[in-house]
């Protein structure tokens, strides 16, 4: 590797000079690049033989845009057939977040100060600290998938993500806090209240939610071959995605048996003889396709959480005065959460006392660190009050 100065004179007799690296790329091939300032061109050749040495350096001539790399990742998706509302989602980052701020940059400069400023305007210009995750995350499989082509040595999102994986865990779990009943958990008397206001239509779907914990694209793709009425049991075997196609359950833990009280058993067959011995989608509209989830929530959640009396004042008031109210949840969430923490209860309190290794299997959960991180606070201590003082006392006596 050399730096040498090259001069010339224009056809106008204009004396001009540059400073040139001139050097042998990773695989071997010639490269040239030009400076005005001599001591650019050193800084760069002393980046650049290291680079070559470690089998990390990739010339920019040979390199593409963030842009350009985002679209061929977008491609890789395609090409494995991921679902639908995961390409719109990279689509979305891509166009919406990542082009305009870094689209043009060539991914051989970009280091790790250029991403970290990158995420910095992320949130100086409205992104939510959610959002900036999510798109940082995207611009690291961008890397990570134009590496694998070979556009790529680096991935200054790994690099950054390595340094702060921890630190970040911590932040997060204290801005979450933790979820809390009659918070973000329904109380077993709103449970009761809201079954016992349910319409007949409607009655079926709720009732298998709050007593199977299964996720909202997971009942909606529910199929009657996968109810066992004999057994009491509900094979989770597929889901139906935000456009109503239907797909595996989102990762291999979510394929799995739950078991389920009469109460369901008997509401599904209700069901099926009024749906005339059906053999496609349990909660199927009328076309026998999968329900919306916008609909669900609109048209059955919400509505049944408001004649249960399950509400909050909206912070509107009618004209007499009094305050308009709303239902209190409006997410399916609230009732995976419910079933959850009816797992985990005891059973003087109501609930299954089951260890959490069995509470991860039937929430479908990949890991049993999800489940602790989510729901590790509700799990009865075994040293409390009495015991402890118990303990105490057997150990100074």
């Amino acid at each position: 590797m050399s730096v040498r100065k090259r001069e010339w004179t224009t056809p106008k007799g204009v004396e001009k000079s540059a400073w040139v690296v001139d050097y042998h790329d990773t695989t071997g091939q010639r490269r040239l690049k030009t400076f005005a300032k001599k001591r650019d061109a050193d800084k760069f050749s002393a980046t650049a033989s290291v680079e070559v040495r470690e089998g990390v350096h990739v010339a920019d001539s040979a390199s593409v845009s963030v842009y350009k790399a985002g679209a061929l990742w977008i491609s890789s998706g395609e090409n494995a057939g991921l679902e639908r509302s995961t390409i719109n989602q990279r689509k979305s980052h891509l166009e919406l977040h990542i082009k305009p701020l870094i689209g043009d940059t060539l991914l051989s400069k970009l280091t790790v100060p250029a991403v970290r400023e990158f995420e910095d305007r992320l949130r100086k210009e409205g992104r939510s600290q959610a959002m900036s995750k999510k798109v940082l995350t995207s611009l690291g499989s961008i890397l990570a998938d134009a590496g694998e082509r070979g556009l790529a040595t680096r991935n200054p999102v790994r690099d950054i993500r390595g340094g702060r994986k921890g630190r970040e865990r911590r932040s997060e779990r204290r801005q979450k806090g933790r979820i809390e009943v009659g918070v973000d958990i329904p109380t077993r008397e709103e449970i009761k209240a809201l079954v016992a206001s349910l319409e007949a239509n409607w009655r079926p779907f709720f009732v298998t939610a709050v007593f199977t914990g299964m996720r909202s694209s997971e009942l909606r793709g529910l199929r009657w071959q996968d109810v066992n009425f004999k057994q009491g049991e509900i094979a989770v075997n597929q889901r139906a995605d935000q456009f109503g196609e239907i797909g595996a359950p989102k990762s291999e833990a979510g394929t799995r048996i739950i078991p389920v009280p009469p109460l369901v058993i008997n509401a599904l067959k209700e069901l099926r003889l009024k749906q005339g011995n059906p053999t496609g989608l349990v909660f199927g509209n009328p076309d026998g396709d999968p329900r919306s989830h916008t609909n669900i929530i609109n048209k059955g959640l919400i509505p049944a959480m408001v004649r249960a009396g399950v509400t909050v004042e909206s912070g509107e008031v009618y004209a007499e005065g009094n305050p308009v109210l709303k239902a209190k949840y409006t997410g399916m969430h609230a009732l995976r959460h419910f079933y959850a923490s009816w797992l985990i209860n005891r059973k003087e309190d109501g609930g299954l006392g089951l260890p959490a290794k069995m509470v991860q299997e039937r929430l479908g959960h990949a890991s049993i660190v999800m489940t602790m991180d989510v729901y590790g606070h509700l799990f009865p201590r075994n040293d409390d009050g009495g015991e402890l003082a118990d303990a105490a006392s057997a150990l100074l006596n």
